[in-house]
């Protein structure tokens, strides 16, 4: 669970799926196969591309849950064919947390 933003062009290290930003509160660790659940992304369009390439390099998240998705992030999940769920409230999904995304459907905790 990242309590800020993530930007996926410059945010994020593409081979490796590494928050490499300066100070967020992922730096150093890695979303790749893993439900990254955030408040919303931020930055440039390019970042969809980003999240499409890593999508093919298997470095992306597994899904993706926002509080409040914006365009960027949607239009790379959808290149990358990546689950998103958008206007979700993260409230009682921390670390550690097991989470399956059924299409549409979030399930905590099993």
């Amino acid at each position: 669970m990242s309590s800020a933003a993530i930007s996926f062009y410059g945010g994020v290290d593409p081979d490796t799926g590494k928050v490499i930003e300066k100070g967020h509160p992922l730096e150093g660790r890695s979303v790749a196969g893993r439900v990254l659940v955030m408040p919303v992304g931020k930055g440039s369009t390019v970042g969809s591309y980003v999240l499409y390439r890593m999508a093919r390099q298997g470095t992306a998240p597994a899904a993706i849950l926002c509080g409040s998705c914006d365009t960027v992030v949607a239009v790379g999940a959808i290149l990358g064919d990546i689950p998103c769920v958008d206007r979700l409230d993260p409230g009682g999904i921390g670390d550690g947390v097991v989470v399956t995304v059924r299409g549409e459907e979030v399930v905590v905790g099993e």
